[in-house]
């Protein structure tokens, strides 16, 4: 496939650079260049031309932190289920993304791992990159709505027997830094190349530190379920705004994180720094009134899903476009946003090919215009919407 995509802004992850085109052969890009050039080029008839309407071009969106979209999940794990997850999130911009596990037994975590290995190769939408473990790893303290009977101390066997079953496809793992054994999973981890990030943690700053020295360099949604900043003890949260070398996925539904807190992000920390992720339940934009998610019933009320056995917070029912949409309404210039849900997530989960219109790169792209309205998406060599 050959296309042309021009009479766009450009949002690359780097910065605005006005009305452009964007050429694209055979799924990567092949050149970049302004609105005045593509008028004075002539393109082969076998070219296909995209015009973008002044709306805004940027890269496909990456999500590595997501559980589920539209009645499919990784809660109910089946290969036809992430399959039809790949498919609905590329309607919605998304063009590449990490199915999220619970932690659960070890003989479901195994099945549900499987079925994902099953699934990549095979997508009609967004790319599966590869599997992001939330647990089993992770603080009693900590657990928010994942099940106290699921959680375990470090035990390298047992990932070992999880990285076996992945094939090698674990890309991201979040775990409680404060664990005792913790160094040695990591550096088991490390060596596997996943990337390792504290969550679900009542890590304490000594043990943030000890993490950080053994690679632990990453968050997973701040702010949230772990250890509050204290004047005498900066704990899992201030660690991660005092060290540049650390990295943080955010919720931006302004729920999860009060929407002023995203002011105190922007002066503290770094714009790569920052990756935007949806965190999605099974039921994110699912119509229907009895609505599940890891097995328990749920309702969307005040911006997100509440449990109904107690009406505790039970996750989130974003989708990245609006993420970045509501990021930029917090006070952040519009391409850092987008940068925050595309070169961010692709640099520090090592996905070199994605996340930046420049040539050489996967020709994932999307248009969306003013009012966030995804209206094209490209995957690879496929126009997907």
């Amino acid at each position: 496939m050959k296309l042309c995509i021009h009479n766009g802004i450009l949002l690359n992850g780097i910065s605005n650079e006005g009305l452009c085109a964007v050429l694209v052969e055979d799924g990567k890009i092949k050149d970049v260049f302004s609105e005045a050039r593509y008028e004075s080029k002539c393109f082969a008839d076998d070219v296909q031309i995209i015009d973008a309407a002044g709306c805004y071009i940027t890269p496909g969106l990456i999500d590595t932190h997501i559980h589920g979209f539209k009645g499919h999940g990784t809660d109910v794990c089946t290969k036809e289920g992430i399959l039809a997850m790949s498919k609905d999130l590329a309607d919605y911009g998304v063009t590449s993304f990490n199915p999220t596990l619970y932690p659960s037994s070890e003989e479901n975590m195994i099945n549900s791992i499987k079925e994902i290995v099953k699934a990549m190769g095979h997508e009609e939408g967004a790319k599966i990159m590869g599997i992001h473990m939330e647990g089993p790893f992770i603080s009693p303290q900590k657990l928010g709505v994942q099940r106290p009977e699921t959680v375990r101390a470090p035990d390298i066997p047992l990932m070992q027997r999880l990285w076996d079953a992945s094939e090698g496809h674990i890309v991201n793992m979040t775990v409680a830094p404060e664990l005792k054994g913790m160094r040695e999973l990591a550096l088991f981890c490390i060596e596997k190349g996943i990337i390792l990030q504290a969550g679900h943690t009542n890590a304490e700053y000594k043990n943030m530190l000890e993490g950080i020295q053994i690679g632990i360099l990453h968050s997973t949604h701040f702010f949230n379920a772990m250890s509050q900043m204290h004047h005498r003890n900066p704990n899992a949260t201030g660690a991660v705004l005092i060290h540049p070398e650390m990295s943080c996925e955010i919720i931006a539904d302004g729920v999860h994180v009060h929407k002023d807190l995203f002011t105190l992000l922007q002066q503290d920390k770094s714009s790569e720094q920052i990756v935007l992720v949806t965190d999605a339940l099974t039921p994110t934009e699912q119509t229907g009134e009895h609505l599940f998610a890891n097995g328990e019933e749920v309702k969307f009320t005040e911006g997100c899903f509440h449990r109904v056995a107690d009406n505790v917070i039970a996750g989130s029912g974003l989708t990245l476009i609006k993420a970045v949409e509501n990021t930029r309404d917090f006070g952040f210039a519009l391409h850092d946003a987008v940068r925050f849900a595309t070169a961010n997530p692709a640099r520090i989960m090592k996905y070199k090919s994605k996340g930046t219109i420049a040539p050489g790169y996967d020709s994932d792209i999307i248009i969306f215009d003013q009012n966030f309205n995804i209206k094209q998406v490209i995957i690879g060599d496929k126009i997907v919407k």
